[in-house]
């Protein structure tokens, strides 16, 4: 899989057309993110999240790693509706998968991988869980959503298109990402504040 960043400069025209009016429709901002990104010779389809390949890894850390993927879009849906007690739910549904997940039977490279990557989805998801107030959750959404992308990534466990998105107002105006299962934006960060504050900044499917 060829993997290439994608340039400061596109990234900022894609958030600015996104969110420079917190009511611009998202067929809109897609347009205009995929005529900025046109005009400077960079496809929409580049990569935001460097993995390495593990294609050879056994079907049940693959099928653990697709229900860490299920659960997890729970934790942003929840977040999107601002519904602080699902968000709680969901989490310690990732935690419980991230507790299973069978990396003893992995290689070496594998093992350290997917270790690194699962202690990050418990540090978040742990946080998330005990959290009572839904931006505090908030505040640790972005390590989930890059952890369980790059698990989903790197062992192929993908079993529909994942859809990398961002928002530049979010984390103080610092910018953020998340995971999400549709192409459509729904801004974890704001809610109906602002729903369709973002853009796709990477799509994979295995």
């Amino acid at each position: 899989m060829k993997k290439t960043f994608f340039a400061a400069a596109v990234i900022a025209a894609f958030t600015f057309s996104a969110c420079s009016e917190s009511n611009t429709n998202n067929s809109e901002a897609t347009a205009e993110s995929t005529a900025a990104a046109e005009n400077n010779g960079v496809l929409a389809s580049e990569v935001v999240v460097e993995t390495p390949e593990f294609a050879s890894v056994a079907a049940p850390v693959r099928t653990q790693i697709e229900q860490l993927v299920e659960e997890y879009l729970q934790v942003k849906e929840a977040l999107v509706a601002a519904d602080a007690e699902a968000a709680k739910k969901a989490a310690n549904s990732v935690l419980t998968i991230a507790n299973a997940m069978p990396v003893a039977t992995l290689t070496t490279d594998e093992k350290a991988y997917a270790e690194e990557k699962t202690a990050q989805v418990k540090q978040s998801a742990a946080a998330i869980a005990k959290a009572g107030d839904v931006e505090v959750q908030r505040e640790n959404l972005e390590q989930l959503s890059e952890s369980v992308f790059s698990l989903a990534k790197a062992f192929g466990a993908a079993n529909q298109q994942l859809y990398y998105q961002h928002c530049p107002m979010a984390n103080n105006s610092n910018g953020a990402y998340w995971l999400s299962a549709s192409e459509e934006i729904r801004n974890p960060y704001f809610g109906d504040k602002m729903l369709k504050c973002g853009s796709t900044h990477e799509t994979y499917k295995q």
